[in-house]
């Protein structure tokens, strides 16, 4: 059984119904979703959507906003989840993330009541799936260069575009998806089955193969005016939505990087390597204290984090700071335990592997390693880099 890192006693600093919300969720995991994660990282892009109710009953989608069916957890608590569903697959928690941070997020904070009403509810009960279009073919980092456009047509819109890389893209019941106008960039609901509006699934993918990832085309679509967000005006309103999502990384990668380092202090306690075990050998000892130091160091910095954005004190670029350091421990634990796994190392009967190459999704998705660098030099020096 799963019983994660906790050297630094941070479960003394959780309140009663975090580590509730965390073990309940830690528990379902490991006898929900475990058990069929291989079959479906072994089809392409293929995700258990049966076990959404699930998810749904556990108050996952939408878990830190408040009212309309929504838990109202914690940011701690969310990111406590967020954790241990990473702890499965960066998928799981891409699902999740995307539905609550992506989705449900920005019709919560820039919806109409009658939106909110609409689509909310039926969010959090899983009964309604969504997914968030921004990034284009040509236009990822630099969003601010989006080609799709939505044209005032009467008291409505025409919309004409592309997104790409869209998780839940082929699942959703409705797409946020931002476009620019004569005013600035604006955000659309689009429901499924909207004429011109199609979303084709992304074959082929080493990483997140328990992910549906997709395109979304948009050929004169039209909307009237009760679809548009109202309260969503520039880029500050997508922006925003990536804040949310990043924080959620920040802690989701924890889980993963613990599942690796769980497994393979496991498998080096029983693998016999020149006449005992592989754990009791000095090179495997060093790795091991270091995977451990950086897992604890991540959840001092994800568990601050979270508290100052319970008292309102965050700064996008504090999450910044979290996703970028927490992103890439996780992919070097993952890639040292796969190394310690050595040849078993690259079978899915051990999870490194799979968690290593969805890492590597991880840390370009919401925005690069890089980008984020380029964010917190820009804090430290107030000029912005050439």
């Amino acid at each position: 059984m799963f019983e994660g890192v906790d050297f630094m006693l941070l479960d003394e600093e959780l309140a009663d119904e975090e580590i509730l919300a965390r073990d309940t969720v830690r528990n379902w995991v490991t006898q929900e979703f475990m058990p069929v994660i291989q079959e479906h990282v072994r089809k392409d892009g293929s995700f258990p959507m049966e076990l959404v109710p699930g998810i749904a009953e556990l108050g996952l989608f939408g878990a830190n906003l408040h009212g309309y069916g929504c838990a109202g957890m914690s940011n701690v608590g969310y990111g406590l989840v967020m954790q241990e569903l990473e702890r499965g697959d960066s998928g799981l928690r891409s699902f999740a993330s995307v539905q609550g941070s992506l989705c449900m997020y920005p019709i919560h904070a820039f919806g109409s009541e009658a939106q909110k009403e609409k689509y909310l509810p039926a969010m959090a009960a899983g009964e309604s799936i969504g997914c968030f279009g921004l990034t284009e073919p040509d236009f990822g980092s630099f969003a601010q260069g989006m080609r799709t456009k939505a044209v005032r047509k009467g008291d409505g819109w025409i919309l004409n575009g592309t997104k790409r890389w869209i998780t839940n893209g082929s699942l959703a019941h409705v797409s946020i998806v931002w476009a620019q106008t004569e005013e600035g960039v604006r955000g659309f609901l689009i429901d499924r089955g909207t004429p011109g509006f199609e979303a084709r699934d992304i074959k082929g993918k080493f990483s997140l193969r328990g992910s549906v990832t997709s395109e979304l085309f948009l050929q004169d679509v039209e909307l009237s005016e009760e679809n548009r967000l109202p309260e969503a005006k520039g880029m500050k309103g997508p922006l925003s939505c990536l804040t949310q999502a990043r924080y959620g990384i920040a802690w989701g990668v924890i889980g993963a990087a613990m599942a690796c380092f769980d497994e393979v202090v496991e498998y080096s306690r029983e693998r016999i390597v020149q006449g005992g075990p592989l754990a009791s050998k000095q090179l495997t000892q060093a790795k091991l204290a270091d995977m451990f130091t950086e897992i604890t160091k991540a959840q001092l910095l994800a568990h601050r984090l979270g508290r100052l954005k319970d008292e309102g004190k965050l700064h996008h670029t504090m999450v910044s700071m979290a996703k970028r350091n927490n992103v890439d421990i996780a992919l070097q634990v993952a890639r040292v335990s796969r190394d310690l796994l050595g040849a078993n190392g690259i079978v899915d009967d051990y999870q490194a592997m799979r968690h290593m190459v969805n890492l590597e999704t991880v840390r370009t998705y919401e925005g690069t390693h890089d980008i984020h660098t380029l964010i917190l030099g820009e804090h430290i020096t107030k000029m912005r880099a050439l």
